[in-house]
């Protein structure tokens, strides 16, 4: 088979994108007009998006990806977003293999219980500063909702962990 002919078969492979994406400053239960135009832009281009605790996504054909993505720019940056992250993939694959925003504190938290062993609600103080130590070296605390949810994997409260991390800067 020569290259001419498999162009359009490839071509209609990597044809359709998976799309996360985070417009700062994100406060959840209220986005704000900057998330509500990202969102505008996606849908304006016929793609469904789905909120998530840590970025939203989408899925569509590249070209309405990348349309929507412009769109979601100009729209979120004059709405008055901070920020935006983003990350595309192929073929409606999961970005998990590539870091994907929307599973990064549960991947780290999976991660530091198999360096430390067992389950983080059955570690003893010592383990759970440990914890930690990693988790901040890793940048979870830098994701929305980050002490409220690893203290609940952790079974203590925000204010322990809190406590825990101005130790790290003591």
């Amino acid at each position: 088979m020569n290259a001419r002919l498999r162009l359009p078969y490839l071509y209609k492979m990597s044809n359709r994108s998976h799309i996360e994406f985070l417009v700062e400053p994100f406060e959840e239960g209220n986005p704000g007009p900057h998330v509500e135009a990202a969102v505008d832009a996606f849908t304006a281009n016929g793609l469904e998006v789905e909120l998530g605790p840590f970025s939203s996504s989408a899925e569509g054909d590249i070209d309405s990806v990348a349309e929507a993505v412009s769109q979601m720019i100009r729209s979120s940056m004059t709405s008055g977003a901070t920020s935006i992250r983003i990350q595309v993939g192929n073929d409606g694959q999961s970005l998990d293999g590539v870091g994907s925003l929307q599973n990064a504190l549960s991947t780290m938290v999976r991660s530091t219980e198999r360096e430390l062993g067992g389950n983080a609600a059955d570690w003893d103080r010592t383990q759970k500063q440990a914890a930690v130590r990693i988790l901040h070296e890793r940048g979870a605390f830098l994701l929305r909702g980050a002490v409220d949810d690893i203290a609940g994997v952790m079974g203590v409260s925000r204010i322990t962990i809190y406590n825990y991390l101005n130790a790290l800067d003591d």
